[in-house]
């Protein structure tokens, strides 16, 4: 896995975390214990720290930024979906990101919120607790989001994080 020090800003990636061979992490990037992150994501903290709890998992193809101003913020046992954009964003604990999305600067997804595919979340837009963002731009329906849910995904990816420190081995 490439994990790259910029100048003194250097990750801290837990021991039992798994980041994929195909996955980069420059900079200013905190990763928490059994989180995971998959092939081709990268996490850029060249403009300002990104911290990812514990639990999480950062998958396939997503792009975590930060800028001076805005750091970005991913709280514990939250799932971020496939190609998701991240930059300058809160997403506090057990939040779901939908593949596809974009939260940009000072937006906010609080606990248990969720964030649909495709949606984006402009800056400072906010997801209340067990609300839904869904579209472009974004609007909040607030159906009662499925927490358990949410929660179960990020333990199958810590999981699978698990499987893969043990049993991923290159063949070529």
């Amino acid at each position: 896995m490439p994990v790259y020090a910029l100048g003194d800003l250097t990750p801290t990636i837990a021991h039992d975390a798994f980041v994929h061979p195909d996955a980069v992490v420059i900079g200013d990037v905190t990763i928490g214990s059994e989180s995971t992150v998959w092939p081709g994501a990268v996490l850029r903290g060249d403009s300002g720290p990104i911290t990812v709890g514990e639990r999480t998992s950062i998958q396939d193809g997503s792009v975590i930024h930060t800028t001076e101003w805005a750091p970005t913020q991913i709280g514990n046992g939250c799932v971020i979906g496939h190609i998701v954009h991240l930059e300058g964003c809160i997403i506090e604990d057990d939040a779901l990101v939908g593949s596809g999305s974009v939260v940009l600067h000072k937006a906010i997804v609080r606990t248990g919120g969720l964030v649909g595919a495709n949606a984006v979340c402009s800056g400072g837009f906010e997801v209340p607790s067990g609300a839904m963002a869904l579209g472009v731009p974004a609007k909040l329906r607030h159906d009662a989001v499925d927490l358990a849910m949410i929660q179960e995904s990020a333990e199958f990816y810590r999981d699978r994080g698990h499987r893969y420190r043990q049993e991923l081995r290159r063949i070529d």
